[in-house]
């Protein structure tokens, strides 16, 4: 086998991946931390919501004593650019099974001077001593198997940099979702879609934070177009999802006055609802 392709075949892994490195943020002092934010993780010049909620759940991560984000709710003040980027974090309290904190990543404009772009207030756990009972009424979404979903590999070539985060996922969308793509949307505000990372890395935590916000938009289905701003997303993670591809779908029942929610849930290998969240996101009429 040539070694480009045997290169090619190496799936990345947890700890070791693009979105690893993307996301990694360095300490400074303590509760503070610099990072670079990735251009590779963009949507025209904006920093995509589900990467900026990774990279902030990391240095809570690091800074709380407990390992992972049970529930992590986000307010985006203004919109994050590729560059240096610093976050501060607080601890709230810690307490045996659950700690809360709060973390803010900042940038810097042309005079020098902070500005704040998001602002998270999250409890952690730890994942792994939560029991096994399950009572639900939750099922996973049907979705066509991935052979007869379509990406953006099966569309028209995109206008250059107008979504470098599209060539570091996996995403298969359902068919029955893609009326926009050919100028019929469906009008039902629905949006499914088999998910991973491009370089084959399994979903971890953290990786579900990014998932809940990578999908096109439901306004699509909708019939409106244009960029769809998160004002406010609330992320609560239940379990660490199995090796293998995610299942995400994503529905929005109310548009009005300028705004609707997304309501997404994740679902791994296993049938496992993994994590869920609702966002609130501006949309361009008329």
């Amino acid at each position: 086998m040539p070694e480009a392709a045997s290169a090619a075949a190496v799936r990345a892994t947890i700890g070791d991946s693009e979105f690893d490195r993307d996301t990694a943020v360095i300490p400074r002092a303590p509760g503070v931390y610099d990072l670079d934010l990735s251009a590779g993780w963009t949507i025209i010049n904006a920093v995509n919501g589900g990467y900026l909620l990774a990279v902030l759940g990391r240095a809570l991560g690091d800074a709380l004593p407990h390992p992972d984000p049970f529930t992590i709710s986000a307010h985006y003040l203004t919109a994050s650019r590729p560059g240096p980027a610093v976050v501060r974090t607080e601890t709230v309290r810690t307490g045996r099974t659950l700690s809360t904190g709060q973390a803010s990543l900042f940038q810097y404009d042309d005079e020098g001077n902070e500005v704040e772009r998001i602002r998270v207030l999250a409890s952690y756990g730890d994942l792994g001593a939560l029991p096994d009972d399950v009572r639900t009424s939750a099922k996973p979404p049907v979705i066509p198997p991935m052979d007869q979903c379509f990406g953006p590999e099966d569309g028209p070539a995109p206008v250059d940099g107008s979504s470098a985060i599209a060539d570091r996922l996996m995403l298969k969308l359902d068919p029955a979702t893609l009326g926009w793509a050919l100028g019929q949307p469906s009008g039902r505000g629905e949006m499914r879609a088999w998910f991973g990372l491009a370089d084959g890395r399994d979903a971890d935590p953290l990786s579900l934070l990014l998932a809940v916000d990578a999908l096109p938009p439901t306004a699509f289905e909708l019939g409106l177009k244009g960029w769809v701003p998160t004002v406010e997303l609330t992320a609560h993670v239940r379990c660490r999802p199995a090796p293998g591809p995610l299942r995400v779908s994503i529905t929005t029942r109310n548009l009005a006055g300028g705004f609707l929610e997304e309501d997404a849930e994740v679902w791994d290998s296993a049938d496992r609802l993994v994590a869920q969240s609702r966002q609130l996101a501006r949309v361009r009429l008329g």
